[in-house]
C-alpha cells in the first residue's frame, strides 16, 4: 500500500505532470470550450492524456477541473453539470495511472479577471460544491492553484480544511518577482498558509522556470512546509496562427535539478509542457543527489557609469523645440553615418524616475533615439506614448514607439496615430503583440484587427492624409514606419521573404530581434543587402548567467551560442553584467562592418549597460 501523499513527499520528490488546455490545444482541440466538459463528453482523449504523463513518470496526476467551478462553467452555460464534471474528472485520471501515483483535485482561482469583483458568498459557494464533488469521489489531495491574492488562497484552504483533512498544495501564479520586498512577501504568504493547514506551498504558471527560480530565490527565510513547482514552457509566442512554446525537454530537466537544490519536493509542468517535459524532470530527478555549492568566482571590474538624475535634466543643454529634433529621421542618420536606438522599457508602475534617469544618461551619451515597447509579453506597463512626449518636452531626444496590433482595434489604432502626429511623435515600429491570455492580464481579449503587414501599410496611409476608412484628412502625417524581422529562425530565406512583404507593405527601416553569434550577424548582413530599407541589428547585453539561459529557453525569437552561454553560465551580479557588456562589443566588432544602424535592448533597466554600449559604438566609429 502507498504513503500518503503528505509520507511520500518527505520520503523523495514526487514529479508530477504537465499542462492539460494547452496540450489539447497542440492536439487540434479549439479554444473558446470548456475543456474541463470533455471529463463527460470525451472522457477518452483525456483519459489518454492523464495516461502519457503517467507512463512519462509523473506520479502526481491532477484531474482535469481547473475551472470547473459553476461560476466558471456559467461562461458556457455548464453550470448545472459541475457535479458531474469534477466526479468524472476524478474517475478518469484514477483510470488511467497505476497503483503507485496520486491523484489530487485542480482548484484554479475564481476571483481572476473579470470575475475579480464577486461577491465573496458566491467565491464560498463555489469552492464548497466544487471541492464536496472532489473529494466525495475519493481525490488522494487537492491543488489550489494558479492564485492571484492571498487572501482568496486563505479562502479556499479554510474551505478547504473545514471539509477534510486530505493533503492540500497551494501554488500561487508569478511574474516577474524577484525583488526582495516580494520574496519577504511570499515568505509571510507561505507562513500564513502554513498556519491555516497548508501540507505544500509554491508556484505555477504566468513564468517560466526562470521566473519561478527567482521567486524562490527572493524568499528570505527558511520555507516551513514542501514546496512545488510547475513552470509554464517559457513564453508563448504566435506564429502561423498557432501559440508555441519555446522552452524543451533537455531545459526542464536542468531546471528541475536546479528546483530540487532549492528543496522543491513536487516538480511539474504548465502550460506548454507535454508528456516530454515531464519525462526528462523524471529521469533527471532519478536517483537525485543534492549539488554543492561551489565558492563564487572572483568579480571583474565593472565600469561604473555615473548619470544625472531626472531632476538634474536641465543641466543637459537640451533644446526641447520638436521640430530641432524631427530632423533629420533616422533613417536620413542611418544612410548617412552609423545610428544607435536603444530600448527602455516603460515602468509597470506609476515611478518614471528610473526611466527618465535613463533617457537622460542615454541623452548624453549621444543616442540617436530611445524606443519603447507596447506592453511587451502582453504585460501592462504605462503609456508609451505619454512617455515618448516626456522623453521629447523634458531630454530632448527622439522617441520612437512601439504599436502593438494586440491592444487596439481599428478605430483605437487610427486615435492612436492621431495623437502621435499631433505629438510630433513621428518614429514607430509596427509589431503584431504576444498575445493577451499569456500576460498579467489572461481575460483581456487580444484584438488583431490588423496583422503587422496591414498596420504599416495603413499608417503609411496616413501619411497620404487618407484615414482608415479611406476618407480624406485635413492634412497628411509624417510617420517613419519600421518593422520587426527575427532572424533567429531555421530557415533564414523564408524570414527575410517575409520581411520583404513588409517593406512591400511600406516599412521604411527594419529592427531585429537580439542577435548573440557573429556568424548570423554576417548571414543577416548577406541575406537582407539587396533590400532597399536599412536594418537595425538588434544586440542585447545578457545581465547573468541565469538570463542568458532564460533569453535561450523560454522567449520566443531569441538563441544563443553554445559559446555564448558557457561564458555566462554562473555569473552573476556585477559579474554578469559586466561579461555580458563584454560579449555585446565583441557583437558589435562583428555588426558594425554590415550594419550602419544598431539597436541595442537595455535588460532589466541596467541603462548603464546600454550608455556603455552607446559610447563604444561612437570610440570605434570615431564620432566622439
Amino acid at each position: 500500500m502507498k504513503p500518503d501523499l503528505r509520507e511520500a513527499l518527505q520520503q523523495r520528490i514526487l514529479t508530477g505532470d504537465g499542462a492539460m488546455g494547452t496540450y489539447l490545444y497542440q492536439m487540434g482541440f479549439p479554444v473558446g470550450v470548456s475543456y474541463e466538459e470533455f471529463n463527460t463528453i470525451r472522457p477518452d482523449v483525456i483519459e489518454n492524456i492523464h495516461r502519457r504523463y503517467y507512463e512519462a513518470g509523473a506520479r502526481v496526476i491532477e484531474t482535469n477541473t481547473f475551472s470547473a467551478n459553476n461560476e466558471k462553467l456559467s461562461k458556457y452555460g455548464l453550470e448545472h453539470e459541475m457535479d458531474a464534471i469534477n466526479r468524472a474528472g476524478v474517475r478518469v485520471a484514477r483510470a488511467a495511472i497505476g497503483e503507485d501515483a496520486y491523484v489530487v483535485g485542480a482548484v484554479g482561482s475564481i476571483r481572476d479577471g473579470k470575475l475579480k469583483n464577486l461577491r465573496t458568498a458566491k467565491v464560498i459557494e463555489a469552492y464548497q460544491r466544487q471541492m464536496h464533488a472532489l473529494l466525495e469521489e475519493g481525490v488522494d489531495g487537492l491543488l489550489l492553484e494558479t492564485f492571484y491574492d492571498l487572501d482568496e488562497m486563505l479562502l479556499a484552504l479554510r474551505i478547504a480544511r473545514a471539509a477534510s483533512n486530505v493533503p492540500v498544495i497551494c501554488q500561487f501564479a508569478v511574474e516577474d518577482v524577484g525583488r526582495t520586498q516580494e520574496g519577504n512577501g511570499m515568505k509571510s504568504a507561505f507562513d500564513q498558509l502554513q498556519e491555516e493547514g497548508a501540507d505544500v506551498v509554491g508556484f505555477n504558471c504566468r513564468s517560466g522556470p526562470n521566473g519561478i527560480m527567482r521567486a524562490i530565490d527572493s524568499i528570505t527565510g527558511p520555507i516551513g512546509l514542501p514546496l512545488s513547482v510547475y513552470p509554464n514552457a517559457g513564453i508563448p509566442d504566435y506564429i502561423d496562427g498557432k501559440y508555441t512554446y519555446s522552452a524543451g525537454p533537455e531545459y526542464f530537466a536542468e531546471s528541475a535539478l536546479r528546483f530540487a537544490d532549492r528543496g522543491a519536493r513536487l516538480i511539474g509542468g504548465c502550460c506548454g509542457t507535454t508528456p516530454e517535459h515531464i519525462q526528462a524532470i523524471a529521469a533527471a530527478l532519478d536517483n537525485y543527489v543534492p549539488q554543492i555549492g561551489q565558492p563564487p568566482a572572483p568579480l571583474p571590474v565593472f565600469e561604473k557609469i555615473i548619470v544625472k538624475p531626472a531632476e538634474k535634466l536641465a543641466e543637459l543643454d537640451v533644446i526641447p523645440s520638436k521640430q530641432a529634433i524631427q530632423e533629420p529621421s533616422i533613417v536620413d542618420l542611418v544612410n548617412k553615418r552609423h545610428t544607435v536606438i536603444v530600448e527602455l522599457d516603460p515602468p509597470r508602475d506609476l515611478d518614471i524616475r528610473k526611466f527618465m534617469d535613463g533617457a537622460a544618461a542615454l541623452k548624453e551619451a549621444k543616442a540617436d533615439a530611445v524606443t519603447m515597447a507596447d506592453n511587451s509579453l502582453a504585460v501592462t506597463r504605462m503609456s508609451n506614448i505619454a512617455l515618448a512626449a516626456l522623453l521629447q518636452e523634458k531630454v530632448g531626444i527622439r522617441p520612437l514607439v512601439h504599436i502593438a496590433c494586440r491592444d487596439r482595434n481599428l478605430i483605437g489604432t487610427q486615435s492612436h496615430m492621431m495623437g502621435l502626429d499631433a505629438l510630433d511623435i513621428d518614429h514607430v515600429l509596427a509589431v503584431t503583440g504576444d498575445p493577451a491570455r499569456f500576460g498579467d492580464l489572461p481575460d483581456s481579449s487580444s484584438v488583431y484587427d490588423l496583422t503587422s503587414f496591414e498596420m504599416i501599410r495603413m499608417i503609411k496611409q496616413l501619411n497620404d492624409g487618407t484615414a482608415f476608412s479611406g476618407k480624406p484628412l485635413k492634412q497628411k502625417a509624417k510617420f517613419v514606419v519600421g518593422a520587426a524581422f527575427n532572424p533567429n529562425v531555421k530557415h533564414l530565406d523564408k524570414a527575410v521573404q517575409r520581411l520583404e512583404r513588409k517593406i512591400k507593405s511600406g516599412a521604411d527601416y527594419i529592427m531585429t530581434q537580439p542577435v548573440y553569434d557573429p556568424a548570423l550577424i554576417e548571414r543577416i548582413a548577406e541575406s537582407t543587402k539587396h533590400l532597399s530599407v536599412p536594418v537595425f541589428i538588434g544586440i542585447m547585453p545578457l545581465a547573468s548567467g541565469r538570463n542568458a539561459e532564460y533569453l535561450h529557453n523560454e522567449v520566443p525569437g531569441i538563441q544563443l551560442s553554445d559559446e555564448v552561454r558557457a561564458r555566462m553560465a554562473g555569473l552573476e551580479g556585477e559579474a554578469g553584467r559586466a561579461e555580458g557588456v563584454q560579449i555585446a562589443k565583441e557583437l558589435l566588432d562583428a555588426a558594425l562592418p554590415h550594419f550602419k544602424g544598431i539597436y541595442l535592448i537595455t535588460p532589466f533597466m541596467f541603462y548603464d549597460m546600454g550608455v556603455q554600449l552607446t559610447q563604444y559604438v561612437w570610440q570605434k566609429t570615431e564620432r566622439m
